[in-house]
């Protein structure tokens, strides 16, 4: 790649393109304020708030990147009957979100986070949320609005955080709808249900997930190429994408491995820096973009979001800016 104008070309032809994001779907809060004392009551912090606002995270999160793209975001997963769902509903329908496979349940708590940040640190963050797994009955529910709308989809994100939604059943069925119709499926893992995700097209867990799955350590590069040779082995992905913090990521098909360093030049946060990561690179395949290039173009984002406080979505201008920087 040489110039944005590439990168133009690569989303406009992604332009319209729909993605069923199935996962856990996050309303977050971010109050922000000043300490000048110390509380009299407790040796905490008093935080002045001078400023309120709300945000999608988790797969709501990828959404909102997706949508910001252009893309046609397709959203799959379950919250509660409450002042949460009703916030995070608004914000997915101004992203154009199709809310069609959302179950809302009503033994169910939105899964909501509160951070309280103070000149731009994070002081607390407060949860609430439901994540025993989804029951049979709901699963059935989600596999059949997905089975319904899988002829109009153009990619599959799974996105786990472990809240209940991404059950064994879920991830399975997906997995083979989707090679059934012949959709590639990313996946963002966690710690569970590594195996179950075999074949996926693309397939980026952080270091830290692959370590906990593996059982081992991975501290240099012959540890690197031992754990990334065994996750190619036994889940057999088109690409296997490890993202190494400060260190930026790895990509890896059964013929090449390539390294490429993070973009972030201040970091500031890096929540949903994941998030952007995966959407990023589907939106950029789905233009045509080379591996390569929408992993390059992925790295790019993430630097850009982890430079800014919360999770923030990424936007084509801010993405073309920054790969002009970086070039």
């Amino acid at each position: 790649m040489s110039s944005s104008p590439k990168l133009f070309d690569i989303l406009a032809r992604a332009k319209g393109k729909r993605v069923a994001v199935i996962g856990d779907y996050m309303l977050d809060r971010h109050i922000q304020g000043s300490v000048k004392r110390i509380s009299p009551e407790a040796p905490v912090p008093v935080v002045e708030i001078e400023d309120e606002r709300s945000s999608l995270g988790g797969a709501g999160n990828v959404v909102a990147s997706l949508a910001s793209g252009g893309i046609q975001p397709v959203g799959f997963g379950a919250c509660g009957m409450d002042s949460a769902r009703d916030l995070m509903h608004q914000h997915l329908l101004n992203y154009r979100c199709d809310c069609s496979g959302l179950l809302e349940l009503a033994d169910r708590r939105t899964t909501e986070k509160t951070r309280i940040i103070a000149h731009d640190q994070h002081v607390v963050r407060v949860d609430r949320e439901t994540s025993h797994p989804l029951a049979d009955g709901r699963v059935a529910q989600l596999l059949s609005k997905l089975e319904t709308t899988l002829p109009s989809l153009d990619a599959i994100i799974l996105q786990d955080y472990n809240k209940g939604v991404l059950t064994s059943k879920v991830i399975q069925r997906s997995m083979e709808l989707a090679t059934k119709h012949n959709i590639p499926v990313a996946v963002d893992p966690k710690f569970d249900n590594f195996t179950l995700y075999r074949g996926a097209h693309l397939f980026k867990p952080n270091l830290r997930e692959a370590e906990r799955a593996l059982g081992m350590k991975i501290s240099d590069d012959a540890s690197l190429d031992a754990a990334l040779k065994r996750l190619i082995n036994e889940l057999d992905p088109e690409v296997l994408m490890v993202t190494r913090g400060e260190k930026g990521m790895t990509i890896c098909t059964r013929e090449k491995k390539t390294s490429i360093p993070t973009h972030a030049r201040d970091v500031a946060d890096v929540s949903g820096a994941g998030d952007t990561v995966i959407s990023t690179f589907v939106a950029c395949e789905l233009g045509g973009a080379s591996v390569i290039e929408a992993a390059r173009l992925a790295n790019i984002a993430a630097g850009i979001v982890c430079e800014q406080v919360g999770v923030v979505p990424i936007d084509s201008d801010r993405l073309a800016v920054a790969y002009e920087r970086f070039e």
